[in-house]
C-alpha cells in the first residue's frame, strides 16, 4: 500500500469521526434540552413551542430577546422576578402580560443546560429535530410518538453503520501496516489475512463481545429508567366522561369526584352513586344523549322509566336488562324524534351493544352487565415511591392542575406529567411553602420567620422543610 492511499484513507477516517462526533454531540444537547424542558418548563409551556398555556408560546424566543444581551435571556430563565424587580424593559413587558402569573425560578440551571432547553426549543419550533415528527398544535407533544421512535431507531441504524465502517477501515489499516512493518523487516511479503480472516480474529470478537456488552448494558439501564413511564398515555375509557362538560362547562370541583384526595393518600376514582347524586335528575347527556348515561344505569341497576333501583337486579338475565334499557332508548327517541324510526332502532341497538362491551370482558371471564365500571388506570407510580394527596392538596395547597394539567380543557384524560424522580424533586425545590392560614407548617414558620423578618431569605421551599430526603418518598 502506497504512502497516499494511506493518507487517503486517514482523511476519509478523520472527517467521519468528526462528523459523526458533531452530529452526536448536536443530537446529544438536544435530548439533554428536551429532558430538561420536561422536568422543568413543560408544565407551563405548550411543547409544540407554538401555543400559549399557562405561559407563552416559546418558539422564537431568542428572536425576541435579540435587542438585549444573551446573558439577559438566561437570567431571565433563571429568575424572572429579579428582572421585574429591577425594571427591565422586556421582562417588565412580559410581566404585565401575563402577570399575576409568577415564572418558577431555576437557580441550578448552568449557561449550559439553558443553552440546551434554547436548542431543543428551536428544532422543535422549526421541526428539524433529530428524529422528530410533526404533531398537530392542538394535540401538543406529550411524549414521543410511535414515528418519532421509529425514525430515532432509524438514525441509530444509520450510526452503527458508520461505526461498522470505520471499524473496517481500521482494521484495513492495521493489516496494511503489519503487512508493511513485517515486510520491511524480513525483507519478504508475507501472507496477507483475507477481510474474512480479520473479521474473524480474537481482536475483532473480543471487540464486538464487549460492544456488545455496553451496548446491550446501555439498553437495558435505558429501559429500566423508563419502566412504568407512561406520560402522554391516553386510554379509552369504558364510558365516555367528558371533563371538559363536568369541570370546565359546569366548574364542577375536581374534590367533588375525587374526594379522596383532600383526605388520604389516593385520590380514589368515584363510585356510580357519586354520578348518580346528578344523574338521576340529568338523564339525556348534552353530548352523547342516552348513549353513556345509561350505561352508568345499567351498571347500578337503576330503572330511568320507574326512577327507580331494580331489586333483585344481581340475579336478573341479560334479555330481562336488555328490555328495560332498551326501552328507556327508545322513549326518549320517541319523545325527541316523534316516532320510531329506522335510524332509531340502529341506534337503540348500537346503544345496547355499547353497554355489553363497556361493562362486560368475555377475556377476563366477566360475562355480567351488574358491577362496578372497570375504569383504565392511567397515573401508576411505582410501589416503591410513597405519595400523599392529601399531603400535596390539603396541607401543600398544590392546585390538580399542577400535576395533571388542564384536565377541564381535556375530553379524554391523559397523563400529563412525567412523574418521574427529576421532575418531583425540582418541582420540591422551586416550590414555595404557603405559610398563610395553614396550621400544618406552624413548626416551620416559627423556625424561618426570624429569618425572612431579617431578609436572610426571602422564601422557604419544600426542599428547605426536607422535600427532597429520601425517606420523605421511599420507604
Amino acid at each position: 500500500m502506497t504512502l497516499n492511499c494511506l493518507k487517503n484513507r486517514f482523511l476519509v477516517l478523520f472527517f467521519s469521526i468528526f462528523s459523526l462526533s458533531v452530529i452526536a454531540q448536536d443530537q446529544a444537547a438536544i435530548e439533554s434540552g428536551k429532558t430538561l424542558f420536561k422536568n422543568n418548563c413543560a408544565s407551563c409551556h405548550n411543547k409544540d413551542m407554538k401555543s400559549k398555556l399557562t405561559g407563552p408560546a416559546l418558539g422564537g424566543v431568542e428572536e425576541r430577546w435579540a435587542d438585549y444581551p444573551q446573558e439577559d435571556l438566561y437570567t431571565w430563565i433563571r429568575n424572572s422576578q429579579s428582572m421585574i424587580s429591577q425594571g427591565h424593559p422586556r421582562a417588565t413587558e412580559l410581566w404585565n402580560e401575563w402577570k399575576p402569573t409568577v415564572m418558577n425560578s431555576f437557580p441550578t440551571l448552568s449557561d449550559e443546560d439553558v443553552a440546551n432547553i434554547l436548542a431543543y426549543i428551536n428544532c422543535t419550533y422549526e421541526g428539524n429535530c433529530p428524529g422528530q415528527v410533526q404533531v398537530a398544535a392542538d394535540q401538543g407533544v406529550p411524549g414521543q410518538s410511535k414515528g418519532e421512535q421509529e425514525s430515532n431507531s432509524l438514525v441509530y441504524v444509520f450510526l452503527l453503520a458508520i461505526l461498522a465502517l470505520l471499524a473496517i477501515i481500521l482494521a484495513r489499516i492495521i493489516s496494511n501496516l503489519n503487512y508493511m512493518a513485517v515486510m520491511r523487516e524480513k525483507g519478504e511479503a508475507p501472507e496477507r489475512k483475507t477481510l474474512v480472516e480479520i473479521l474473524t480474529s480474537k481482536g475483532v470478537i473480543s471487540f464486538a463481545i464487549f460492544a456488545a456488552v455496553v451496548i446491550g448494558g446501555f439498553i437495558t439501564v435505558n429501559n429500566a429508567i423508563n419502566l412504568g413511564r407512561q406520560q402522554g398515555y391516553e386510554p379509552d375509557q369504558p364510558i365516555k366522561f367528558s371533563h371538559v362538560t363536568h369541570a370546565g362547562v359546569h366548574k364542577i370541583d375536581c374534590n367533588y369526584c375525587h374526594d379522596g384526595a383532600r383526605r388520604s393518600k389516593h385520590s380514589v376514582i368515584p363510585a356510580a352513586n357519586t354520578c348518580m347524586n346528578c344523574h338521576k335528575a340529568i338523564k339525556v347527556g348534552s353530548q352523547y344523549g342516552t348513549g353513556e348515561l345509561t350505561k352508568i344505569y345499567a351498571s347500578v341497576g337503576y330503572d330511568p322509566n320507574t326512577d327507580k333501583y331494580i331489586e333483585d337486579y344481581e340475579s336478573m338475565s341479560e334479555e330481562d336488562i336488555k328490555r328495560i334499557y332498551t326501552k328507556w332508548i327508545a322513549d326518549t327517541y320517541i319523545t325527541d324524534k316523534g316516532s320510531l324510526d329506522s335510524e332509531g332502532e340502529e341506534l337503540i341497538e348500537n346503544q345496547w351493544n355499547g353497554i355489553v362491551s363497556s361493562l362486560t370482558n368475555e377475556e377476563a371471564g366477566d360475562t355480567k352487565i351488574q358491577g362496578p365500571i372497570e375504569w383504565v388506570r392511567i397515573h401508576n407510580m411505582p410501589d416503591h415511591v410513597y405519595f400523599n394527596h392529601a399531603q400535596h392538596v390539603s396541607v401543600g395547597k398544590v392546585e390538580c392542575q399542577t400535576c395533571h394539567g388542564k384536565v377541564e380543557e381535556m375530553e379524554v384524560v391523559k397523563q400529563y406529567s412525567p412523574l418521574s424522580m427529576g421532575w418531583c424533586i425540582n418541582c420540591h425545590r422551586q416550590t414555595e411553602v404557603k405559610f398563610a392560614d395553614n396550621k400544618y407548617y406552624d413548626n416551620y414558620y416559627e423556625m424561618y420567620h426570624e429569618q425572612i423578618k431579617n431578609n436572610k431569605r426571602d422564601k422557604v421551599t419544600v426542599e428547605d422543610i426536607g422535600g427532597t430526603e429520601c425517606q420523605k418518598c421511599h420507604y
